[in-house]
């Protein structure tokens, strides 16, 4: 009887019928179309670091040029890639190029949604205020006692 159970089991999870849950994994930097479209030729390197963040490749072989790579894979979608090359000319932007990037609202549109929870309506009509009781006033705290006139010494005289 288990047998035929453990074999009816695994034939459902061969057919795809119990899928194990698989973490959503993004690597990279997220960069988006309204980042791009603030880049400038003549932009220097901290202000193309301050729109797109630290990029995620940098090469010694060729330090006038950052990559940005991005990677999302998550479960039942296709993944994505996407990058976007900044060169430079010493300190300053010549050019990027960029695969087709989605705006911020399509990018967190992708990431999928988890189940809305009901969130209960909190609100008290009047008359069910009247139910409840006016919070008692705090009691008033104690007077401190009066500071000392002067303090001991933090060292001790003889050294």
């Amino acid at each position: 009887m288990v047998l035929l159970l453990a074999a009816a089991l695994s034939g459902l999870t061969g057919c795809g019928w119990l899928e194990p849950y698989k973490v959503p994994i993004v690597q990279g930097n997220v960069v988006t179309r309204e980042q791009v479209a603030v880049l400038r030729p003549g932009m220097s390197r901290i202000q193309v670091r301050d729109i797109l963040g630290t990029p995620l490749l940098t090469s010694v072989f060729h330090a006038d040029r950052w990559d940005y790579v991005f990677t999302l894979q998550q479960q039942g979608r296709e993944p994505q890639a996407r990058r976007v090359t900044v060169y430079f000319k010493g300190e300053m932007l010549e050019r990027f190029e960029a695969d087709e990037l989605p705006s911020e609202t399509e990018f967190v549109a992708t990431l999928g949604r988890p189940p809305k929870a009901r969130t209960p309506l909190l609100e008290a009509t009047p008359e069910k205020l009247q139910d409840f009781p006016a919070p008692k006033p705090a009691p008033e705290p104690a007077p401190l006692p009066p500071l000392p006139a002067s303090y001991p010494p933090l060292e001790p005289a003889n050294r």
